[in-house]
């Protein structure tokens, strides 16, 4: 007899051997149909898959985000790659992942594809998915499955195969129909029992990508699509995309003349102009007097330091070829640094700490170095050079909970200012490779997850998303359209300390090791206002606008008291301009909301005599018209709140 327990804890009895189909049906046949896998003791396996042994099972539904994500994962890798081989029989296949919202399969192949082919392969794609095979999974041993890809001329999947874990002994080959001639693809899986539970999907781009991601290697091609249950949810997709496309923070800030990039140059660093470097640095003064209202002190460490440093903190050996290092003359490797806690830490075991001079909180803003292969590179969202609103809480255990809280609600709060009131926590769990005992890990997850619970903050876990060394809370955003960005993150750390050998003086006069929190709640400045531009579409608010007020007259007699006002509002501290060109009214008003000017304000011969003046806001074709003094004491109040935008673009 197997016994299967389900989530609500009700155990089913089967006479013999069951799969996750057999359960379903146990419970209703409707259920059975909706059915794509199955969570076996905890793990995703496919629906029919055998249970022999006593097991709880979780079915996962077409409705789940598990159960879409194994639908995408299926039209990667037995339909959009089947329908290549049909097409292009001499090409051959790396990897199908799936990615947020769909999916990519990267190729190898003479012949280059284009979104002008995008046509005939969904056209054959939906050939394939319209004879609703049967998808059979086969797991064999790494010479039989290296045996089976080299009689096709896969060398890639026979690469893999070669280069996969040597402790792993079996492999699904996943094949549409029971012939083993048919067509076959390598996977982790699962996968969803048939073709005939696909639903609408599109390729939606097609990009180079070096094989493995490095760029000595030979370039694929790499096609995207997305897939999703039916037209209504891929309509929404599609429009969000289009929309996403609009906000653009590359196209926006080009248009604005905020920063760029020189591939050639500087891959992967921010060349900021005037306007982008004057919201970056508003940001910077935002974060420091929020953090100064809290408690906080500010350092600066070094940017170049000894190899040795990063060593003792671990980063070398987790993170040693993603460093910038060279050696001098005299023997030793120096780093730039790619993450400012050691550099913190060493400032805080400067002098003898007490207990009552605990909790001590130290920022810096400090900027940081990573190599990141070329390839990943996206604009402002993935960087090499990138400066952290980063800070280091040292505390004694019995403070850790309430510095944990204090953090937390700091960060909702900030995100709120900037309109992200939809925010999710995760709690991300100790990964494979890591420091420290599990005595020690145990006690930091456990602490972190109970902060949140004794606090009434809903969270879910992230199983081995730490860092090294420690769990980690991770915030997510939502912007404007739907999307999702992970932004801030505070962790827990018990292990640097040791390591560096750093203590404080207790009430009984003994050393006892600090707890350290490491917390960066934008993550980064550059991936933060990124995030921003898109989420405003440049309509940024008052207080954050690299031109916040452009005034015009009507004509060139008007020039005098724009001018005037310009001076004045300088004096005030906004960044105005003045547009005294021989051009039209409307020409200059219409080129100022496309450059996305907060404010536009116009004097003409009435609102010079009556000490007036006619406003438009970005986001708004409507005109109002003010008392002077109103005008600018409400665009005083309005940055000093740091109000959101009052329309939207």
């Amino acid at each position: 007899m197997v016994n299967i327990t389900l989530p609500d804890g009700s155990v089913k009895s089967f006479d013999a051997a069951v799969s996750g189909f057999d359960v379903a049906m146990s419970i209703s046949e409707n259920l059975a149909r909706a059915t794509y896998a199955m969570k076996l003791n905890g793990t995703q396996t496919d629906l029919h898959t055998t249970i022999t042994t006593d097991s709880t099972v979780e079915l996962i539904t077409k409705n789940s985000e598990e159960g879409l994500e194994i639908m995408r994962h299926t039209v990667a890798a037995q339909v959009l790659a089947k329908a290549i081989k049909n097409l292009y029989p001499s090409a051959k296949l790396v990897i199908g992942p799936t990615i947020d919202r769909g999916f990519y399969y990267d190729i190898d192949m003479e012949e280059k594809i284009s979104t002008e082919d995008f046509a005939k392969i969904e056209a054959e794609m939906k050939k394939v998915v319209k004879e609703k095979t049967k998808i059979r999974v086969k797991q064999v041993s790494r010479q039989d499955a290296i045996a089976v890809f080299e009689e096709r001329n896969e060398d890639h999947k026979v690469e893999i195969l070669k280069n996969a874990d040597a402790s792993q002994e079996l492999f699904n080959l996943y094949y549409q129909g029971e012939d083993d001639d048919a067509f076959v693809d390598l996977c982790r899986g699962p996968h969803l029992p048939d073709l005939g539970k696909v639903g609408v999907f599109k390729l939606t781009a097609v990009s180079g990508a070096y094989l493995g991601g490095d760029s000595q290697n030979k370039q694929l091609q790499r096609v995207y699509g997305t897939a999703f249950l039916d037209k209504k949810a891929m309509q929404a997709y599609l429009t969000m995309m289009e929309e996403a496309e609009k906000r653009d923070h590359r196209k926006i800030s080009k248009a604005m003349d905020l920063l760029h990039f020189e591939p050639e140059y500087a891959p992967g660093a921010v060349f900021w102009h005037d306007k982008g470097y004057k919201m970056y640095r508003a940001l910077i003064e935002y974060m420091r007097s929020r953090q100064e209202e809290n408690g906080y002190e500010e350092i600066s460490t070094p940017a170049v330091m000894n190899r040795v440093l990063w060593e003792t903190s671990g980063h070398w050996q987790k993170y040693g070829e993603h460093n910038y290092s060279g050696q001098t003359e005299d023997g030793k490797t120096f780093c730039i640094k790619p993450m400012n806690c050691p550099g913190g830490i060493l400032v805080f075991g400067q002098g003898i700490k007490s207990y009552k001079d605990l909790p001590l909180r130290i920022a810096e803003f400090g900027k940081v170095h990573r190599y990141e292969a070329s390839g990943a590179l996206s604009g402002l969202m993935r960087v090499r050079e990138f400066t952290q609103d980063d800070a280091h809480i040292y505390c004694t255990p019995d403070q850790m909970e309430a510095e944990c809280i204090s953090t937390l609600k700091l960060v909702l709060d900030i995100y709120k200012e900037f309109g992200f009131g939809d925010v999710k926590i995760y709690l991300s769990t100790r990964p494979e490779e890591r420091i420290g005992s599990d005595d020690i890990w145990d006690l930091c997850e456990k602490s972190l997850a109970t902060a949140l619970e004794n606090n009434g903050y809903e969270f879910e876990f992230q199983e081995g998303e730490g860092a090294f060394y420690g769990p980690k809370l991770e915030f997510i955003l939502t912007d404007a359209i739907g999307r999702e960005w992970q932004c801030g993150t505070i962790q827990v750390d018990m292990f640097l300390p040791e390591r560096f050998d750093v203590s404080y003086i207790d009430d009984n006069n003994e050393k006892q090791r600090p707890v350290m929190l490491h917390r960066a709640l934008f993550g980064s400045i550059e991936r933060f206002m990124g995030i921003l531009i898109e989420h405003f579409a440049g309509n940024f608010p008052l207080w954050l606008a690299p031109t916040q007020i452009a005034l015009t007259g009507i004509v060139d007699k008007h020039n005098d008291a724009v001018l005037d006002l310009e001076a004045r509002l300088k004096a005030e501290g906004f960044r105005v301009i003045a547009d005294t060109r021989n051009e039209k009214v409307n020409y200059k008003i219409r080129e100022h909301s496309h450059n996305k000017v907060s404010v536009i304000g116009v004097l003409g011969d009435k609102e010079i005599e009556e000490g007036k003046i006619t406003v438009r806001r970005l986001g708004s074709n409507d005109q109002t018209v003010m008392d002077l003094e109103d005008f600018i004491f409400s665009l005083k109040e309005e940055v000093a709140t740091r109000a959101l935008p009052p329309f939207k673009s």
